[in-house]
């Protein structure tokens, strides 16, 4: 690695960044916040479920194609080295600082993309896990830590407003990813062979696959429904389609967005400038304790931290907040569609669903600033408290709102989902960007964004708990519930729906060729659909972890003296006088 006294790279390093006098701090956050933007469209991964889920079958998953349940985990382990790569790259910030941080990061995300768009072209599912999930997910992980020191620096005066300015970006990234990502697709989408309808074209079923025969010879096919045809850009016939002759434009997507990431995020670590040593806001004089016990003047070393209870008080806290919140997350949209576009078809449309997928980043966007700016004014024990206190009852009136809206539809049960959900993505992302500042608070800021990374742990580990939590408890209710409704239906409606036995349904479940929706169409009159439960469970469990970051945000207290730093604060290499910054 280059130093100040040479090497390549010299010019990336801390010491060669530091502002000259007359510097405005506010130039600082937007580099931040472009950052972030860019790293924030992993929010958005869920428009790439559909696509990569049917990459082979493009209309209507194929036998081989990759289930959902291996796909999410994809996004679970750029998670998981979102973590460790800020676990491990904290403490190398505070010593190269975050232009050398943010230009690898850009280099990890951008490349990441790059080796996934391998992986899906040549359908090898571990090329898309190594490039999106750990090198794109190391980018994540020192993109994300790369500004939060250098803005709580910036703004000592506005710990919370500063990180919630930087970290509101990564919950806004979806917002521009989703629509950017969608369209792509549709650019780059192809539409496979179509051979006719259903009645029209001879069919066989193999070990749970279908084929049909023409010219060429036996092929495998896909039968897709009206809705499922409809969904193709620029719209489809309901029918029959050959496996393996389009494209959802997948891969094309993965690299356009990789090689634009890498540029916007380049560019924008050549904006980042660190405060000279010594320096603050003009006009303002630290408080004591600024009137808060919990905010210290003192410093805790990295190494120290990890030590104190308060820092794996605050793991917890942040841990089964985003556990929670990434439930919720995972299946809103899922709940939405299959729950209310059925019970509520006129009102919950595809349009419908498109803008409360939108909504959501919006509110994951809008709480990390609003939760994070209230912070500073009502200190941030008592907002994690509103978090908690607040999220378990809405955690418990998910399953209330959602049963409801499956068997009474109602415009009270989808607004109360609506609302339900929407404020806990606001106090989901604001518990992210409220946590450095509680960190500051409590650690001071000597060390604050290699502690702060070091505590993303809690987000890896979440980012695993989350997705298990949620895919085994619903796995085991579908599993139930198809098992269920076929000892419902007549076996000879299921023998001419599926063209097989009943004794072949586990085969048909695991060729994708039985689902809930399908037996719906051939159960008895007056079968409850079975999806609104299929979340419940997930939903109280999420409550009780809520229950338990409750006590430990309680049980904080201030950090005992004896882990006080004793030295001098390192600090920036100072380069002329402290700038007095253009507010």
């Amino acid at each position: 690695m280059a130093n100040s006294n040479g090497g390549a790279l010299s010019f990336l390093m801390k010491e060669n960044i530091v502002a000259e006098p007359g510097f405005n701090r506010w130039l600082v956050p937007p580099a931040s916040i472009m950052i972030h933007l860019c790293i924030g469209s992993v929010y958005a991964w869920s428009v790439f479920n559909p696509p990569l889920t049917r990459q082979l079958g493009v209309v209507a998953p194929a036998a081989d194609d990759w289930s959902l349940s291996s796909v999410v985990w994809i996004f679970s382990v750029a998670i998981v080295f979102l973590g460790l790569a800020a676990a491990f790259g904290g403490k190398w910030l505070e010593k190269v600082g975050p232009r050398m941080v943010g230009v690898v990061a850009a280099t990890c995300w951008g490349g990441g993309f790059v080796l996934g768009s391998v992986g899906i072209s040549t359908h090898q599912l571990w090329l898309i896990y190594l490039g999106y999930g750990v090198i794109g997910g190391c980018g994540l992980g020192l993109g994300y830590v790369s500004p939060v020191s250098t803005l709580i620096r910036w703004f000592p005066d506005r710990r919370g407003m500063a990180t919630g300015m930087a970290i509101m970006g990564f919950g806004g990234g979806a917002i521009i990813a989703t629509p950017l990502k969608t369209w792509l697709l549709g650019v780059y989408g192809k539409a496979p062979e179509y051979l006719g309808t259903q009645d029209a074209v001879a069919l066989v079923t193999e070990a749970g696959r279908q084929f049909a025969t023409t010219a060429a010879g036996k092929v495998e096919v896909v039968v897709a429904s009206a809705k499922q045809a409809a969904a193709l850009h620029g719209g489809g016939a309901e029918g029959v389609y050959v496996v393996g002759t389009g494209d959802t434009g997948a891969a094309m997507t993965f690299l356009t967005l990789g090689i634009g990431y890498f540029i916007v995020m380049i560019i924008a670590a050549f904006m980042y400038r660190v405060p000279a040593a010594g320096w603050q806001p003009a006009g303002w004089t630290p408080k004591v304790n600024d009137g808060n016990a919990m905010i210290t003047k003192a410093n805790v070393d990295i190494d120290e931290a990890l030590k104190t209870p308060q820092f794996w008080q605050l793991w917890i806290m942040l841990c089964f907040n985003v556990t929670a919140g990434i439930a919720v997350i995972g299946v809103a949209k899922t709940m939405m569609s299959e729950i209310f576009g059925t019970s509520m078809p006129l009102v919950v449309t595809a349009a419908f669903a498109s803008t409360y997928v939108l909504m959501i980043s919006v509110f994951n966007m809008v709480g990390r600033f609003f939760w994070a700016s209230t912070s500073d004014y009502i200190g941030r024990k008592a907002t994690y408290m509103i978090f908690f206190a607040l999220g378990i009852v809405l955690y418990l009136s998910i399953p209330y709102f959602a049963t409801g809206g499956s068997t009474n539809p109602s415009m009270f049960y989808l607004i109360g989902f609506y609302v339900a959900t929407m404020v806990i993505f606001t106090m989901y992302g604001g518990g992210f960007a409220t946590i450095p500042a509680y960190l500051a608070d409590l650690f001071g800021t000597m060390h604050v964004g290699g502690i702060h990374g070091r505590l993303l742990t809690a987000w890896s580990t979440a980012g695993v708990l989350g997705p298990l939590v949620i895919t085994s408890l619903r796995d085991m209710s579908v599993g139930k519930a198809i098992t269920d409704l076929t000892s419902k239906v007549d076996a000879a409606a299921f023998a001419e729906k599926f063209g097989a036995p009943v004794d072949q349904l586990g085969q048909l479940v695991a060729a994708k060729t039985v689902t809930i929706a399908k037996l719906m169409e051939i159960a008895p009159a007056g079968t409850i659909d079975p999806t609104s439960s299929l979340y419940n469970t997930t939903m109280y469990v999420m409550a009780a972890l809520l229950v338990v970051g409750l006590i430990a945000n309680v049980l904080i207290r201030p950090v005992n003296p004896k882990h006080h730093y004793s030295g001098t604060q390192p600090g920036t290499m100072p380069r002329g006088a402290a700038a007095s910054p253009a507010e």
